[in-house]
This record gives C-alpha cells, structure tokens and sequence, in this order.
C-alpha cells in the first residue's frame, strides 16, 4: 500500500462525511417524514450516522490480525455469512431507529459532531492500525472505503428523501463506485451494469452488487 492511497481514503471518506453533515443540515423539521422503505428521515440519519461511529468503535477494539483483505471481501462477507450482521433486516431496521433516537433533540448538531470527532481520529490513525469488524480484523485502509461507500450511498438516499440536489463529492463518488464495480465484477452482475450505463437499457428490477 502506497502512501498515496491511503491519503486518497482518508480523501475520500472526509468528503463523504462532510457531505452526510451537510446534507443532515437541511432535516431539521423533517424527521418523521418517510425517508427509505420504513425508515423515517430521522432513522435514515441514525443508520448513515453508524457509519461513522463504527469507526471509532472498532478503533477502540484492536484486532490482532488480518482476516478480512479488501473492503470487497468485507461486504461480501458481510451480505453472505450465515447469521452475520445483515442476515436479519429488522434488527438492521431497528439498529437505525435506536441510532436516530440516541443523536437526541438537536440532531443534525450531534452529527456533525460525531463527524468532527470520527475524522479527528482517522486522522491520528495510520493505515496499518488493525480493526474489529463484525466479519474479522481488517487494516484502516481497507476498511475506511466501506464506510465511504456506506455514507455516500445513505446520503444519496438522504438527498433523494429531502429533495436535495445530488451532488456526489468526486473522491466519495470515485471510492464508492471502484469498490461497488469491483463487486459487480465479483459476484458476475458487471453485463447489466455496463450495458445500463452505456445507454443500453435500464438495470433490472432490484438490481443490487452486494
């Protein structure tokens, strides 16, 4: 790994977070408005919130060796494992709900908050520092991508639920569509994907890479 990309993750992953506050800015008054299937606004802000305290949490939590090789493994790992932490859609469900009632009466103030104090410590970290994740140990730099594609992904949803313009930062964009491609790639989904973005048709219905 070269300097130069984990630079490039830090890059990404500060853009993406930046972004989520911004957009979070525009909720206040809107929180029990339907946001994404169940979730109300409020519970979508709650889960895209996870993404930055699962950072911290997992930093706090050293693995002890490296399980997990690339963030591609992880969410496939993540999406497959039998029993794992997507396996059940409403405990994911409630795991948002719980996450938009802990960030409280001034919401949108304690994400920034927490984005403040995530990417502070990103910051401090070095790219080798091992984390706990639900599948199994992983480098920084290898895990930081799925969360920029996790909050990237989640504020799209967010803009779209606000009626936001979707202006995707191009380093968050850039990270999450190279690590959503590469599971395309890897889970034999690429021929729909390319002949959709090449103007050849539109993707199937429910069409998803994890």
């Amino acid at each position: 790994m070269s300097a130069a990309s984990w630079t490039a993750a830090k890059e990404a992953f500060a853009e993406a977070a930046q972004w989520f506050v911004r957009i979070t800015a525009q909720a206040p008054g809107r929180w029990d408005e339907i946001a994404l299937g169940e979730w109300t606004v409020r519970d979508l802000v709650g889960h895209t919130s996870r993404a930055l305290l699962t950072v911290e949490s997992y930093l706090g939590r050293r693995a002890v060796a490296v399980e997990i090789a690339s963030p591609v493994e992880y969410f496939r790992a993540f999406h497959t494992a039998s029993g794992g932490p997507a396996a059940d859609p409403a405990a994911v469900a409630e795991r948002g709900r719980a996450a938009g009632r802990a960030l409280g009466s001034e919401a949108a103030a304690e994400v920034d908050r927490i984005a403040q104090r995530v990417l502070a410590r990103v910051d401090g970290a070095a790219a080798n520092d091992l984390v706990d994740t639900p599948v199994g140990g992983m480098r920084l730099v290898d895990y930081l991508p799925t969360r920029t594609v996790e909050l990237t992904v989640h504020t799209c949803d967010l803009v779209a639920a606000l009626g936001e313009e979707m202006d995707v930062p191009d380093s968050a964009a850039m990270e999450s569509l190279t690590v959503l491609g590469e599971l395309a790639v890897r889970g034999r989904r690429a021929a729909p994907l390319l002949l959709a973005t090449t103007g050849r048709g539109g993707l199937p219905a429910d069409f998803t890479v994890l």
